[in-house]
């Protein structure tokens, strides 16, 4: 199942990610771009979303240098584009691996395109690793790390439930019982035609 190494993957980069653990360490793609594109894909919108976790996390500091912050947003700013960005470079391998489906009479669309499920599944083995990581926290009560366990159970069912509907999507896709039709972001605030305080600046 393509989940199945999906979720490999995601656990790879952050495993890597953590070893470190710092969001300014560099990045290296343990996987060919021309040999293994969508395994490199996946490694890379996985590495992006961890990065990104920890900066959320950083800018939430109430005594933070509002100098930094401003320059903390920035970056959060530039790392959701790459996250738009890779989510697109997925979809359009989809794209091209099902162009020659048969795409049936009665097929139908889904609510969003495969990619962007698989970007909700890479947020989703973050959350699973960091509240694994409050379930298990030797310094916190009892009563906390409960806490986090049963929530945990959840987002592992729900890791479960979204894998499912991944695999089914990609599978019918591939059958001709639905079609991907892919809309492009059309992010607006990092355009400078397309922001007015950013026009006004030129």
């Amino acid at each position: 199942m393509f989940t199945d190494k999906a979720n490999a993957i995601f656990q790879n980069v952050i495993d890597t990610y953590h070893v470190i653990n710092t969001v300014d360490q560099p990045f290296k793609n343990i996987y060919d771009k021309n040999n293994e594109a969508l395994e490199h894909l996946l490694y890379r919108k996985c590495w992006i979303d961890t990065v990104q976790w920890h900066y959320e996390d950083i800018i939430r500091d109430p005594n933070i240098d509002p100098v930094a912050a401003l320059k903390l947003k920035r970056q959060i700013d530039a790392s959701n584009q790459d996250r738009t960005d890779m989510v697109e470079y997925i979809d359009s391998y989809f794209l091209e691996k099902y162009k020659d489906v048969n795409v049936k009479g009665d097929a139908t669309i889904n609510t969003e395109s495969p990619a962007w499920g698989v970007d909700r599944l890479s947020i989703l083995a973050l959350k699973i690793y960091h509240m694994n990581e409050e379930a298990t926290r030797t310094d916190a009560s009892d009563t906390h790390r409960d806490t986090c366990q049963k929530k945990l159970n959840i987002l592992l069912e729900q890791r479960v439930d979204l894998s499912t509907a991944i695999d089914t999507l990609l599978n019918d896709i591939k059958n001709g019982d639905k079609y991907m039709k892919v809309y492009k972001q059309m992010k607006m605030y990092n355009d400078d035609e397309l922001n007015p305080v950013l026009r006004s600046q030129k």
